[in-house]
């Protein structure tokens, strides 16, 4: 066994004897006598959950054009597509938990925290800082002035960076006993809950009391350009305009490096297509044309909390030897979570927000990712119902490549970049109009990704797998 412990853990990990549940698993404190050592099965749920996540991922941002109903939440409320960063952040806490059971070096361990928390944030920046297009702008490049310095992979590694940490860090201080019941399970682990409340005291103070003055920005149409004004001069306010999450990122970032497309264009005040996109109505407010991030510093700090669940719930997985204790512990955490999350939210005390992050949202989001991770567990790890699910697992175990190949579409720009005469006349668009020309426009854009995209992607990780060759960060 290796003497150090293996960091492989949330988008890029994949497959270990020795990770996440599987083989054998030692729980051991450096300069301590005792160690305890447990036996747990192969745990496939971690694979098949961070799968899904990738494939709900690619159907969102593919699909969710056709079908706005899935596609992110213009405000309030929550969406399929709404699940996906909440589902990432809990499997990386899973992940986390799993694999720092053991910290025999705890200086090794925090190197390795930092330099994986580095390449996230280089690949973050690479893949949404602007440098390349989309599958149908074949050009490269940014403008430095206007790079999107946050994204999904730097509000990822942020998370990692401050879970992982304490979890590295507290190793000393936590008990070595795997005989925990229902409560001492929290106090055990006191220091994962301590940071997280602290991450949530942060986001909540911050939201309520920063004062939030008037701004502006610049729109430009045809060569010209406009500054709008936005009239906010206030604090506490939960609506798109005068929110602490975006006063923060405009004074961090720069409003010049915020997403210039966010979803909030969606909504009612702004087009009469909504929830779909569309013009913008001629007496929209200023803000509807105003860059916002939805990776946002603050909202990250939020989203910490959901990266803690997640780690209690692998937490669970090492010191629940039982089928039916780890399911009450995470049925019953879930169930919490999603009544809590429901109240705030038609109570209108918080809204469900996902551009916020607010706390209803995390609640609700983790509490819907406890289910899912329950409802995988009993059909693949207690059933054995493992083969409907291979394909979830095979994506899982390769989770970066699909991510960066796939959801950020690096290998559809690549097959576009190969035509006859036009542009146009690329693979990508003859499939859509030969194969699934019989069909509305909306189905054919779901069939495309399903069968297309999803079923493609399956096969290589599938192939991939059998060769033994993962893609880890």
């Amino acid at each position: 066994m290796d003497d150090h412990p293996k960091l492989e853990e949330g988008l890029g990990s994949g497959t270990s004897k020795d990770d996440e549940g599987r083989g054998k698993n030692v729980i051991s404190h450096e300069n301590e006598q005792k160690s305890v050592i447990m036996s747990n099965p192969r745990v496939a749920t971690l694979d098949a959950f961070r799968g899904l996540t990738i494939v709900v991922m690619i159907l969102v941002d593919d699909a969710g054009w056709a079908y706005p109903r899935i596609d992110h939440s213009p405000w309030n409320g929550c969406t399929l597509a709404d699940l996906v960063m909440p589902f990432f952040l809990f499997i990386v806490g899973v992940s986390i938990a799993l694999a720092l059971k053991r910290v025999p070096n705890v200086k090794y361990a925090i190197r390795k925290i930092i330099f994986r928390t580095l390449k996230l944030l280089f690949w973050g920046i690479l893949l949404q800082g602007g440098y390349t297009h989309g599958s149908d702008d074949l050009s490269f490049g940014v403008d430095i002035k206007k790079i999107r310095w946050f994204g999904i992979l730097q509000r990822i590694a942020l998370v990692y960076f401050v879970v992982a940490l304490i979890e590295t860090t507290t190793t000393k201080l936590r008990s070595t006993s795997l005989e925990l019941d229902h409560f001492s399970i929290f106090t055990a682990y006191k220091w994962q809950w301590i940071g997280g409340f602290v991450a949530f005291l942060i986001y909540m103070v911050t939201i309520f009391s920063l004062y939030v003055p008037d701004w502006s920005f610049v729109v430009y149409h045809h060569h010209k350009h406009e500054r709008l004004t936005v009239k906010c001069g206030m604090r506490g306010h939960l609506g798109p305009a005068c929110n602490a999450v975006g006063y923060v990122d405009r004074q961090v970032w720069g409003i010049n490096h915020l997403y210039d497309e966010p979803v909030w264009g969606r909504l009612r005040a702004c087009t009469l297509s909504s929830p779909d996109s569309g013009p913008f109505r001629k007496n929209a407010p200023n803000w509807c044309q105003a860059p916002f991030e939805p990776e946002g510093l603050l909202s990250s700090i939020s989203a910490i909390i959901s990266g803690t669940i997640g780690v209690h719930y692998g937490h669970v997985l090492i010191h629940f030897k039982g089928h039916g204790e780890r399911l009450k512990q995470w049925v019953s955490m879930a169930l919490v979570l999603l009544i809590v999350a429901l109240i705030l939210h038609f109570t209108d005390a918080i809204p469900m927000n996902k551009q916020l992050y607010s706390f209803s949202y995390v609640c609700f989001t983790a509490g819907a990712a406890g289910i899912v991770f329950s409802g995988f567990y009993i059909l693949i790890d207690v059933w054995g119902m493992r083969f409907p699910f291979l394909f979830l697992e095979w994506i899982g175990m390769n989770s970066m490549l699909v991510f960066v190949l796939a959801a950020q579409e690096i290998f559809t720009s690549f097959i576009n970049g190969w035509y006859f005469e036009d542009p146009e006349n690329n693979l990508v668009n003859w499939i859509m109009q030969h194969v699934f020309s019989h069909v509305s426009e909306k189905v054919g854009a779901l069939l495309y990704v399903i069968f297309v995209e999803i079923t493609f992607w399956a096969v290589v990780s599938g192939i991939l797998h059998k060769l033994g060759i993962y893609w880890k960060l």
